[in-house]
């Protein structure tokens, strides 16, 4: 059990990681990674064309795919983002811009990540405005 959580919270870093080059290729400046607060963690805060995005990453691990394509109905880590989990992201980012007292836009983005650890190969994808 210890190696599979020590497996999963690897994974997530790595995916964090690749969220945030492939966030940075897409024009995002990033401002803050793994923002924690006792109700809440957003995984990254990033700024595009003035509104300020509160980026939840969803990795999904799978070493048996072999071909990474943008179609795989049966395994969307985006759809792990439930809605209590979008709730908490929402309450900890207005925490968050009222606490820097920031008056800009703001919205709440997941990017879902497959990664294949074996080939060390990666996609994204990118859910603007999930609220």
């Amino acid at each position: 059990m210890v190696i599979n959580d020590k497996k999963r919270k690897e994974v997530g870093r790595i995916g964090e990681s690749v969220a945030a080059e492939f966030l940075q290729r897409k024009g995002f400046r990033i401002i803050e990674r793994n923002y924690r607060k006792p109700w809440g963690e957003i995984d990254i805060i990033a700024e595009k064309n003035g509104v300020v995005r509160f980026v939840e990453v969803k990795t999904l691990s799978h070493e048996n795919i072999t071909d990474i394509s943008r179609e795989m109905p049966d395994y969307r880590p985006e759809e792990q983002v439930h809605p209590a989990k979008l709730h908490r992201i929402a309450r900890t980012a207005e925490l968050y811009m009222n606490g820097t007292r920031d008056s800009r836009e703001y919205q709440v983005d997941v990017v879902g990540v497959f990664l294949n650890t074996v080939t060390r190969k990666a996609r994204c994808r990118l859910f603007e405005q999930v609220l």
